[in-house]
């Protein structure tokens, strides 16, 4: 019998776990000691099957996987700010954080949508007569401008660390898929890499709008902004599904090939984690276990100085 799905994300100094009904996310203080969020996951989207029908589902899933994130980012960065002593003053607020999200999407949907539909509108189209030359051009400046922003923040002391925290989600994954125990012997000999990463999902995307939009040849520049927009949420079903699809048979040869690329990329957005990140997300992994009934008992902490405490938003 195939194991259920677990998949997270890194936080500051944490990772987050989102389980079958519950999820988990755990944060280390400077104090080295871990403190545990774990709440039940509530509403239709995970009771009701009608939410759970392919090509819905992907961007219910996505929507679900950024509010459930940035709560938890939330999180993570009020557990920080209290462990340093700036208090409730300090405490960022949710309006202020969906406030940036707002803003962040605007803004990504603006540089890598429809700019690259654009330069190709204003500039490109004039000198070419082939709409799939156009859009594939199209489609390498939406590519480039992805890596290239990765890469650039990728440099950033601060993010380096939450991509390890996401290399080490990864390793705990890999772990429980694998029937290993959860601790960090044997989650640090797994990869950072796993076929079900949003940055495989990222690549997915680029190539599905370049075959979706190719079929709408090289219409005029105002037409050519709004379908990109509109056809967002169709481009991420379809490459939710492919990504679902392929993640349960990555022995089969010629999709382990498809998802390659993607695997590729994660070393952009991965770094390999310190036995204290690793610690951290098995420790959100068991939580979000036994949550779900899937665990007797949760390990207590091993590293140096660490202690587990859970601890909730108030």
């Amino acid at each position: 019998m195939a194991k259920p799905s677990y998949g997270g994300q890194a936080v500051i100094e944490g990772v987050m776990m989102r389980g079958q009904r519950n999820f988990a996310v755990a944060v280390r203080e400077p104090s080295g000691k871990i403190t545990v969020l774990q709440e039940p996951l509530q509403g239709a989207i995970y009771t009701k099957s009608f939410f759970k029908l392919p090509f819905l589902r992907g961007p219910i899933v996505l929507w679900d996987t950024l509010a459930l994130g940035m709560r938890t980012l939330m999180y993570s960065a009020n557990v920080q700010l209290a462990a340093e002593g700036e208090g409730e003053k300090a405490e960022l607020s949710e309006g202020a954080m969906w406030g940036t999200v707002a803003v962040a999407l605007l803004v990504a949907v603006g540089v890598f949508f429809v700019a690259p539909a654009f330069l190709m509108s204003a500039f490109f189209d004039r000198y070419l007569d082939s709409a799939l030359l156009s859009n594939l051009i199209e489609k390498v400046i939406r590519l480039t401008l992805i890596v290239g922003y990765i890469a650039a923040i990728g440099t950033l002391p601060d993010i380096r660390r939450v991509f390890a925290f996401h290399g080490a989600e990864h390793k705990a994954i890999n772990a429980f898929e694998h029937g290993d125990p959860l601790d960090v012997a044997h989650a640090q000999r797994y990869t950072t890499a796993h076929p079900r990463c949003g940055t495989s999902f990222l690549l997915v995307v680029v190539v599905v709008s370049f075959i979706a939009f190719s079929m709408l040849g090289q219409p005029p520049m105002l037409e050519r902004i709004i379908s990109r927009i509109l056809l967002i949420p169709v481009v991420a079903a379809i490459a939710y599904e492919f990504i679902k699809f392929a993640a349960l048979r990555t022995s089969n040869p010629l999709l382990s090939v498809l998802l390659a690329p993607g695997m590729w990329l994660q070393k952009l957005t991965t770094r390999e984690p310190d036995d204290s990140q690793v610690e951290v997300a098995l420790v959100a992994l068991q939580h979000a276990l036994a949550a779900d009934g899937l665990l007797a008992e949760v390990a207590q902490p091993v590293a140096a100085g660490a202690a587990s405490e859970p601890v909730g938003l108030g």
